[in-house]
């Protein structure tokens, strides 16, 4: 790092806490300003937040490291601008009409108390266990790199940059709240995208152009079925990404994640009104577009540069290349002075504002749907209070848990939507549902959620458990130590061995299955309490409302956002 690059971060950190302090000095008198930002957000300021919070370390550093180990395949998962664009168009009217400030609490609306405590539970353990341990495990790994430092003070970088960023964010979090969130995200995210475009252009300036970087990876075979790193498409019989599967499985990850994960809609909640909740999703739905190129190419950049010289990437005890070092190490080689410290910039920007949105998101959960819902004579000062509090034990319990991350850190983008893939399908049953019909009672709602939970929880033990099991008997590959110690039952077939992607969408057909069928033995809800909250019980001024709220606009850049889908896909068949 050169003197400029510092003077660079310098300034980075003067706006940005010149932002903080004008948050700080904006009134927040209630729990509703300070989670939801007094519900006056503006488009440009909810998009920018939604993708800012979205493109986190799991990006910078496990989508670079998917496209340095896999190619293309996780792409699936980030050209989904057209799934958020369902968020605005299908539940934001639903979410406008109700008032709610959190998921739980639309739950609680459509269904029962039950649904809703349930899926406050099961979001809080999720975004310790995965979003805010990896997003922080990435971050000190990132820095680690990019600095290039290994300790400081006899103490490992790691520990000292990633506790860092957490205590940095944690600080203006906890003090500004969501208007923290929201506003320093319009600052953070043309940071981001400048800095990772200037990572694009100088890789492929590196490598020798756009060609050399498709003939490199296509001559790379991923299975024995044909395909290369370069295709999108692979071979139904290919182990990991069978292109239903992925279209399957992508399309519950992201329906689950873009439609009904507090992280993401508490960004739409905070909006003036409908119509810039809506515009919102649509400006976020073209930033989605970008990931792709901005942070799975370079990826793939840095694996043709390995390919070309032997030694670009730095490499892992078992003689292979480091895939989660692919975007770090093109920072740390690649960049001159000054533009390496605007990159770096971009790089915390894109922590800080993911964690931050993570921090906000958890203390309300357990503020509003568990503390709140004791304490319902709380008053708006004690829930400013408690909510801060939340936010530095969240922060607490995501430090614990990053010894666990470096343990599994391998490929962590991977991980990551694995364990997403068997919380999304129960609770996308029950919004899916929910919504579409007058039909599911509250019981039914509540068990479709807790049998999704189940299954997956018995999931994700299965995988633990042959694992260890075969790594205990010296065996890598868990399918041939079952195949040579003849561990063939049905368990492990069902739990284990079918594809992740299938099982993800089978749960979302057995949820929706259990949904129905305690529905058709269980009481409904009284139709009072279900006016506006489904497509059914919407009534005439609600709807006219709704139709108000869009125009030309909204449904003209919807298409082009749907139409360079169709076109990515197109290319990259």
């Amino acid at each position: 790092m050169a003197t400029l690059d510092w003077i660079v971060i310098a300034i980075f950190a003067i706006l940005l806490i010149g932002i903080i302090v004008w948050v700080f000095r904006q009134k927040q008198s209630s729990s509703g300003d300070y989670f939801l930002a007094g519900r006056d957000a503006t488009w440009i300021a909810i998009g920018a937040s939604i993708f800012a919070s979205n493109i986190g370390s799991e990006h910078l550093i496990g989508l670079a490291g998917a496209g340095a180990s896999s190619g293309m395949a996780m792409a699936h998962w980030e050209i989904q601008g057209w799934m958020i664009l369902i968020l605005g168009w299908v539940f934001v009217p639903f979410y406008s009409r109700s008032m709610v400030t959190t998921m739980p609490e639309f739950l609680e609306r459509r269904y029962n108390k039950e649904s809703r405590s349930i899926l406050s539970v099961i979001s809080l353990i999720s975004y310790v266990l995965t979003k805010v341990a990896v997003t922080v495990y990435a971050g000190g790994l990132v820095f680690q790199q990019v600095f290039g430092i290994e300790t400081m003070w006899g103490i490992d970088f790691f520990w000292i940059s990633a506790i860092g960023l957490v205590l940095l964010t944690a600080l203006y979090t906890v003090v500004g709240g969501m208007k923290s969130v929201l506003y320093t995200s319009v600052l953070q995210t043309p940071i981001l995208l400048l800095g990772s475009i200037i990572i694009l252009v100088l890789g492929l300036k590196e490598l020798g152009g756009w060609d050399e970087m498709i003939r490199i990876t296509s001559a790379v075979p991923v299975n024995e079925h044909g395909d290369s790193m370069a295709n999108l498409i692979r071979s139904n019989r290919d182990s990991e990404f069978p292109w239903l599967g992925v279209f399957i499985g992508s399309a519950v990850i992201g329906f689950w994640y873009w439609c009904t994960d507090q992280f993401i809609v508490q960004r739409v909640l905070s909006g003036k009104d409908e119509t810039q909740a809506r515009r919102g999703t649509v400006f976020g739905a073209y930033l989605k577009l970008t990931p792709v190129f901005l942070f799975m190419i370079p990826g793939m950049i840095a694996f043709a540069l390995h390919q070309k010289t032997g030694t670009f990437l730095p490499m892992l005890e078992n003689g292979l290349p480091n895939a989660d070092a692919a975007f770090p190490t093109l920072v740390a080689k690649l960049l001159p002075a000054g533009v390496k410290g605007l990159v770096v910039c971009g790089i915390l920007a894109a922590l800080m504002s993911s964690l931050a949105s993570l921090f906000n998101s958890s203390a309300m959960l357990f503020t509003i749907d568990f503390y709140k819902k004791f304490r319902p004579t709380a008053t708006e000062k004690k829930l400013l209070h408690v909510g801060r509090i939340a936010t530095i034990v969240i922060v607490i319990l995501g430090i614990l848990w990053i010894p666990v991350m470096r343990q599994i850190g391998d490929v962590l983008y991977t991980y990551l939507q694995d364990v997403q893939s068997v919380l999304a399908p129960g609770i996308a049953a029950a919004f899916l549902l929910g919504i579409l019909s007058t039909k599911p009672t509250p019981k039914g709602g509540m068990w479709g959620m807790i049998s999704g939970f189940i299954v997956g929880v018995l999931r994700l033990g299965a995988k633990v458990l042959y694992t260890t099991l075969a790594g205990h008997d010296g065996y890598t590959d868990v399918k041939l130590w079952a195949a040579e110690t003849d561990v063939h039952n049905i368990f492990y077939t069902l739990f284990y061995d079918v594809n992740w992607l299938f099982f993800s969408g089978g749960m979302l057909i057995f949820s929706m299955i259990v949904v129905m069928v305690v529905s058709r033995f269980t009481e409904s809800a009284p139709a009072a309490q279900l006016v506006g909250l489904t497509f059914g019980s919407a009534t005439d001024e609600q709807k006219a409302a709704t139709r108000a709220s869009w125009g030309v606009w909204d449904v003209a850049h919807s298409a082009i956002i749907i139409g360079i889908t169709v076109v990515f896909y197109i290319y990259f068949w």
